[in-house]
C-alpha cells in the first residue's frame, strides 16, 4: 500500500525535530452543496529542524515516531542548509571571474 503524501503550511516549529502542519481540504456541504474548507493539524518529524513557520511543506505517512507523530517532512521541500546556501552564493561570483 502506498504512503499518503499531504501538502500544508507549517504553523509552529518550537519543538525539537517536530513541526505542526495544517492541511486544508475542500468538502461539499451535505445540505447546501457549497464547497467549504476543512483543516486538520498534523505533527510531523523534521530531522534537521530546517522547516520554519509559514513555509509550505509536504509530509508523508510513516511508522509511529512518538505518541502523536506519524508523519515525516519530505526532504525535497525542506529549506537548504547554511552550507548549501554558501556554495550557491559563491557560484555566480566564480562564473563572473572566469
Amino acid at each position: 500500500m502506498p504512503k499518503r503524501i499531504l501538502q500544508g503550511v507549517a504553523l509552529r516549529d518550537a519543538r525539537d525535530k517536530t513541526v505542526i502542519v495544517r492541511v486544508e481540504r475542500r468538502v461539499m456541504h451535505p445540505v447546501y452543496k457549497k464547497f467549504i474548507m476543512r483543516s486538520k493539524k498534523y505533527a510531523a518529524h523534521d530531522e534537521h529542524n530546517s522547516i520554519k513557520g509559514g513555509q509550505s511543506v509536504r509530509i508523508q505517512e510513516s511508522r509511529p515516531i512518538s505518541r502523536r507523530k506519524r508523519w515525516v517532512v519530505l526532504a525535497d521541500r525542506a529549506a537548504p542548509s547554511a552550507a548549501e546556501t554558501a556554495t550557491t552564493a559563491e557560484k555566480p561570483a566564480a562564473a563572473a571571474e572566469g
